[in-house]
């Protein structure tokens, strides 16, 4: 593990192609209330454990919305505010003929057929072919299409943004680009009714929080609003793949970088470019960035499972580095368990 500095903490890059994006949302009340409306939404429990040598509380995302991950928040609120917007008294059928177009590494891809469905639409989602065919299934299940393109996330990516143009269908990316940030700072808003769920949920302020990131959606929707919650106390640490630096590299470069490496284990948080949104906010709101290696983000796995916190190298991955810091009895960490284990 390698823990870097933020240099930027408290200002922020804002230069560049970062001078005209928009920092993440904190307003938790609109997605909270049109999420229960529409798909009665509850909240996840936060689990209290002397565990790692500290005080750990673990927000368990594993059982959202029953789409296996705190990503159900997402793309499914864009769809939902898309509906309330036309104004239909059924909105089962509101958006009927549109078509929503992402590429997702599982995750995100549910959330996009799950609202689609709700609502009357089509979801096409691109998956890389490294992603388990158990999450191609399960998005079928939904009603999506589904088409692999791709060795890795980017290709599928492209191959999104391709038949966007072609078709005239909307894409609904959880990253944001320059020209494309309305809908992705949208779907980051969705992922902060899981902040003030932790808020609320929360009996004092962690000392320690650590949020792992791909493009950056989650660290970035999270650590601002526990900034605006808490303010500067809690030293919030952003969490990486070795093989996937891509917030870290532009941090340390005060530049928006891509970055190569081989695929991650792992994948849901192996994204070589991070969302604009979300590094915006981060170069602002956290403290430093931790890298693991592929061995470290798997060794966690037996350990949470006797903690009955089965999950993933992704969804524990903030956990892992917890358990390589040592940050003795006086801590209080919060950890987000972000995907449930895969089959």
């Amino acid at each position: 593990m390698d823990i870097i500095e933020n240099p930027h903490r408290g200002t922020g890059l804002t230069d560049g192609d970062l001078s005209n994006i928009p920092y993440p949302s904190v307003d938790a009340a609109a997605p909270a209330a049109l999420m229960a409306r529409c798909f009665g939404c509850k909240e996840t429990p936060l689990h209290a454990l002397d565990a790692f040598g500290t005080k750990l509380w673990v927000k368990d995302e594993r059982g959202r919305m029953d789409l296996g991950s705190f990503k159900a928040l997402g793309a499914a609120y864009v769809i939902a505010h898309q509906a309330a917007e036309t104004g239909a008294d059924d909105l089962s059928t509101a958006l009927s003929g549109r078509v929503y177009v992402t590429a997702s590494a599982g995750n995100h891809g549910m959330s996009v057929a799950a609202g689609a469905a709700q609502f009357g639409a089509q979801a096409v989602v691109f998956l890389a072919e490294t992603v388990p065919e158990g999450f191609a299934e399960r998005l079928r299940g939904l009603g999506a299409d589904v088409v692999r393109a791709g060795a890795e996330y980017e290709a599928s990516m492209a191959a999104a943004l391709k038949a966007a143009d072609d078709n005239d269908w909307t894409l609904l990316s959880d990253s944001s680009w320059p020209g494309y940030s309305e809908l992705p700072h949208r779907l980051m808003e969705g992922y902060t009714a899981m902040a003030a769920e932790v808020v609320a949920q929360i009996p004092e302020a962690p000392t320690h929080i650590l949020l792992q990131a791909g493009v950056g959606g989650l660290a970035g929707a999270c650590a601002a609003y526990f900034r605006s919650a808490w303010g500067n106390e809690p030293r919030i640490i952003v969490v990486e793949p070795e093989f996937a630096p891509a917030l870290k590299e532009s941090v340390e470069a005060g530049h928006m970088v891509s970055t190569q490496g081989p695929v991650s284990n792992m994948g849901r948080l192996d994204c070589k470019e991070a969302s604009l949104i979300a590094l915006k906010g981060l170069s602002r709101d956290a403290d430093a960035f931790a890298l693991i290696s592929e061995e470290e983000g798997h060794d966690i796995l037996p350990k949470i499972a006797e903690l009955d916190l089965a999950s993933t190298e992704s969804g524990a991955a903030g956990i892992a580095v917890l358990d390589l810091m040592e940050l003795g009895p006086e801590a209080r960490v919060l950890c987000i368990l972000s995907e449930e284990a895969e089959a």
